[in-house]
């Protein structure tokens, strides 16, 4: 009988195959554990998809204030909500009677009034009358500001208060023109123009009352 020469290769298949499953070590879990950690961190490496992205950002808007308000309670006791008004809406006046009652009750309370002439037209007196808004928000409700469409207003009213051009923001005291303001540059120009105007009138209040004072002063220490 003749021994027929095997391929060292096949020789080794033959052994593999020979093998006996019964004597392969146990399958450790650990290592199943691992692997499937590695696949799955293995797929942070792709790119995510929109809808991933969008539903990531919605999730970090929502999850922002709870952490802001979980900050706060932590420190002991959250703070109150600062009700300030953003913008405050002109009011409109829509006739003379309306403008004499206006400045009778601002006489009445010694308060000043911001009028701001405007038209429907005017493009410029559109597009500031927000910034004014937000201006007169700064102001409230010690000041407060009034809108004139004078399209809707008979033509003594605005003779009367020499308004010839729009928009024109004026400060009214006493039922008397103080200073105005036309607004025929830039809004935030006539915004930074409008805030003088109040300002110095304040300041000009506060000298007025000083010297007032030192009048009284004066005349009660003749008495003494």
């Amino acid at each position: 009988m003749s021994v027929v020469p095997t391929h060292p290769a096949l020789r080794h298949l033959g052994t593999r195959a020979s093998r006996d499953p019964s004597r392969d070590p146990p399958t450790s879990p650990k290592l199943k554990i691992s692997i499937l950690s590695f696949r799955l961190r293995g797929l942070t490496r792709y790119p995510p998809s929109s809808n991933t992205l969008v539903f990531s950002r919605k999730f970090d808007e929502i999850r922002r204030p709870i952490r802001a308000v979980n900050a706060l309670s932590q420190e002991g006791s959250l703070q109150e909500l600062d009700d300030t008004p953003v913008s405050v809406e002109l009011v409109p006046i829509s006739g003379e009677t309306q403008f004499d009652r206006v400045m009778a009750q601002a006489q009445q309370l010694e308060e000043s009034v911001v009028v701001v002439w405007m038209a429907s037209w005017c493009r410029k007196c559109i597009y500031l009358k927000p910034k004014l808004e937000k201006l007169a928000a700064e102001y409230y409700p010690r000041l407060r500001f009034y809108s004139v469409d004078v399209n809707s207003v008979p033509h003594k009213l605005v003779a009367r208060a020499e308004v010839t051009k729009m928009p024109t923001i004026q400060l009214w005291k006493d039922g008397k023109k103080q200073a105005e303001v036309i607004g025929g540059h830039k809004a935030y120009l006539v915004v930074n123009e409008v805030r003088e105007m109040i300002e110095n009138e304040d300041d000009s209040f506060c000298l007025d009352s000083l010297l007032l004072r030192q009048h009284y002063e004066t005349q009660c220490s003749r008495y003494i």
